[in-house]
């Protein structure tokens, strides 16, 4: 008797998603609440279970077909009860035809959306990678050994005679390598794309800079962070400093931590901080609650526990929703200057970039300093200028000397 396999409540509002990879294919083994299959939605991956131990039966959905909640998506047959699938039905979900030809058809090693990404982007044929993961699964770390071990292929060699027609022309072109590819968006890449353009045509942004010196900061964290992973378990970086420093500002400047509604502003008397980390489908920005309340060590605690989930794609919608404020760190990839986008509806956002030597004239003197360049976009609606210079100052006296995090100064 076959059960069937039915889509998940996926959170408040979220009504459909995309079938992104089937992990488990006709005929294969599966236990109760083992992963059969992953879905995207408009924030994060969600991996389907099996309700049953038993045999995983027919497909009823290829990759990249949209399937509403409670929908029916396959079914799983008692043990030793599934009949071999026909060639032709079991051909015809072939989700890797569909989004990309470095993947194999058929029954390729059932893939971990994180990893599945990884083959996209680099074009490997995972069948040919050995995977060093649990049971033998491949990593993102096997796919990335493979890719930059990979060969170049060679070009085409030229065709004879001379290109006298437009047929031969095209065939001289195609022998230079030259080549495209097309790949249908993500859900979640859609949706980023949705609410940024919708952010820009929103809100009158405009962005205020200043610069900090990281000293104080640098000095503290290399003098503590020893004892501070120690006691905590955690690694201190700078985003502990920055998100702490930034609660203090909003406290003072509570406009920057507001939002609009309608005629009216939404003022919160909490801060949670949206913080952006990178995930194999872009950045996502899961939301640190009730940051105000926390320590720095709780803060990079929460963090450190963000972008490891965020890797391996699991976290949760919950964790992405609301948000008073939002902290981006371009410097991780090596940014000097950027100007951030709002993350709607709030009303600002901050953004690091990287720290770097620079003369700076302290005390009358040209001294070298360790500086970064801080950046806050903001709605003008809402947000006057004083308001934003105002509150950069505040962080950055409060990063300059970390003391006045101490004492909430």
């Amino acid at each position: 008797m076959a059960t069937e396999v039915l889509v998940p409540v996926l959170g408040e509002s979220i009504t459909e998603a995309t079938v992104g990879e089937w992990l488990k294919q006709p005929g294969d083994k599966v236990a109760a609440d083992e992963p059969i299959a992953s879905l995207e939605t408009d924030k994060v991956s969600v991996e389907v279970p099996s309700p049953v131990a038993g045999v995983m039966g027919q497909h009823a959905v290829a990759v990249g077909d949209t399937v509403q909640v409670g929908a029916m998506i396959a079914t799983i047959d008692a043990a030793g009860s599934a009949s071999a699938p026909a060639p032709a039905q079991a051909a015809a979900p072939q989700p890797a035809v569909t989004e990309s030809p470095a993947e194999p058809a058929g029954d390729a090693v059932a893939l971990s959306p994180s990893v599945r990404r990884a083959v996209l982007e680099h074009g490997v044929d995972p069948a040919t990678i050995k995977g060093t993961g649990k049971d033998g699964r491949l990593t993102k770390e096997d796919v990335a050994a493979a890719a930059s071990s990979k060969s170049q292929p060679a070009a085409a060699p030229a065709a004879a005679g001379t290109a006298s027609d437009g047929g031969a022309a095209s065939a001289g072109r195609a022998g230079t390598g030259r080549r495209e590819e097309r790949v249908k968006m993500t859900r979640l890449r859609q949706t980023i794309a949705k609410r940024l353009k919708e952010a820009q045509n929103t809100a009158a942004m405009l962005t205020t800079f200043n610069d900090v010196d990281m000293t104080a900061v640098i000095e503290a964290r290399a003098k503590y962070k020893d004892l501070f992973e120690k006691k905590h378990g955690v690694r201190l970086g700078f985003m502990g400093f920055f998100v702490k420093a930034a609660t203090m500002a909003l406290k003072d400047i509570p406009s920057v931590n507001a939002s609009i509604e309608g005629d009216e502003i939404v003022y919160h008397d909490y801060a949670d901080i949206s913080v952006a980390v990178s995930s194999p489908g872009g950045l996502v920005v899961p939301v640190i609650r009730d940051a105000q309340d926390l320590s720095v060590a709780g803060i990079e605690k929460t963090i450190g526990d963000f972008g490891k989930r965020a890797k391996d794609g699991t976290l949760k919608m919950d964790e992405m929703k609301g948000g008073t404020f939002t902290i981006s760190n371009g410097g991780v990839f090596g940014s000097l200057m950027s100007t951030p986008i709002i993350n709607p509806p709030q009303s600002a956002v901050l953004g690091l970039h990287r720290i770097e030597d620079r003369p700076v004239v302290v005390n009358g003197q040209v001294v070298v300093r360790p500086m970064m360049y801080l950046a806050l976009s903001y709605d003008h609606r809402l947000i006057d200028g004083r308001e934003a210079v105002t509150f950069l100052v505040a962080l950055k006296n409060a990063i300059e000397d970390p003391t006045r995090i101490l004492i909430d100064l």
